[in-house]
């Protein structure tokens, strides 16, 4: 099996050399770059694309989150997973990273087994993503297809993050299914993360905005979670 390419965007050389020669010895091809501009500039001009973006937050020109939203509104590059990684730790952050496509967050300072464990769970979701959940997910005027990782309403894309595409297929694929707010960050994330409920509640916020005039179709069931009902 090829080996997966991880970028890592670091701007304290110490954590990046000490990222790198981790991340090498569980076996991924590893490059490092210690700016936004250059984790850019490094994704347009190889010939392959970096498998996952470990990125930090506070970067000397362009900021974490700047680098995740052009990455993320790019057609080419929104389908590579980034992990933030920032000695930030607000819940204000976590937010905002979710908001802008980030797919996994973890603060400093961090264990590498955690952030082995981490990369793990995004390389088996990406692996399940392309294998067997592949059912599109027809609801009235509302379509699912996780292939493409695409929603349309009325056949009218619907422009989400990709946490909030994955909240939305989990919900729909099961109509009528009560979901708490721990079994959607799991399932969209993997286990052992310290989010808080407001996380999710701003993520499906989001969710709903973008789902307008459909907002009804995820359904909160108070002291429990949400559900999709649908029509």
């Amino acid at each position: 099996m090829a080996k997966k390419n991880i970028l890592v965007v670091e701007d304290e050389e110490d954590i990046l050399e000490l990222l790198k020669y981790n991340l090498i010895k569980e076996g991924y091809s590893v490059s490092g770059v210690i700016s936004g501009g250059e984790a850019l500039k490094f994704i347009r001009s190889n010939d392959f694309l970096p498998d996952l973006v470990i990125l930090d937050l506070m970067l000397p020109d362009l900021d974490g989150f700047e680098v995740c939203k052009i990455l993320k509104n790019n057609s080419d590059t929104q389908h590579i997973p980034i992990i933030m990684l920032t000695a930030k730790g607000e819940e204000l952050d976590i937010v905002t990273g979710l908001e802008v496509g980030a797919d996994d967050y973890i603060t400093k300072p961090f264990s590498p087994k955690v952030l082995s464990a981490r990369i793990k769970t995004i390389f088996r979701r990406e692996s399940k993503k392309s294998g067997d959940e592949n059912t599109v997910i027809e609801i009235g005027n509302l379509t699912i297809n996780p292939g493409k990782h695409e929603a349309l309403i009325d056949n009218i894309p619907v422009k989400l993050t990709p946490n909030e595409f994955q909240a939305l297929y989990l919900l729909a694929g099961k109509s009528g299914w009560v979901f708490t707010r721990y079994q959607i960050i799991s399932a969209i994330r993997g286990d052992d993360h310290d989010v808080t409920d407001r996380v999710i509640d701003v993520l499906i916020a989001g969710l709903r905005k973008k789902l307008s005039p459909y907002c009804d179709y995820v359904e909160t069931v108070h002291g429990v979670g949400y559900r999709f009902k649908g029509q």
